[in-house]
């Protein structure tokens, strides 16, 4: 694993993590500091392309990255500040798409992002 990659990951590392790749970056240059953003940029997407993290939706469309992508889980967004929490819905199991809906697709898997405001921002 190269270093730029090591401190990528070091820096996802942990439980309830939802970065942005600016996040990410900033992060990382304090433990690398010749780390440039393409380089984080490239690292996140190999991950996400591996499988290792997920690229969840945030508000106003920022991208942000969760390390927990072996863990069966959603997420809840709060649209105003962006807050971003895991959760687990009761009730996925009865989730389908029929065969129209599918429109070709082989399905690998659902990622659900609720959507609301948070206590705060209420």
């Amino acid at each position: 694993m190269t270093p730029q990659r090591r401190v990528v990951a070091e820096v996802l590392d942990g439980e309830h993590v939802h970065l942005t790749a600016e996040t990410v970056h900033s992060r990382a240059q304090a433990r690398l500091p010749e780390i440039s953003l393409a380089t984080v940029y490239n690292t996140l997407n190999e991950l996400v392309a591996m499988g290792e993290v997920l690229e969840v939706p945030g508000a106003a469309g920022a991208k942000r990255y969760d390390p927990n992508a072996h863990l069966h889980h959603h997420h809840l967004v709060c649209t105003v500040c962006g807050e971003l929490r895991d959760v687990f819905p009761t009730g996925e199991e009865a989730l389908s798409l029929s065969t129209d809906d599918r429109h070709g697709f082989e399905l690998r898997s659902v990622q659900i992002v609720f959507t609301g405001l948070c206590p705060s921002c209420r």
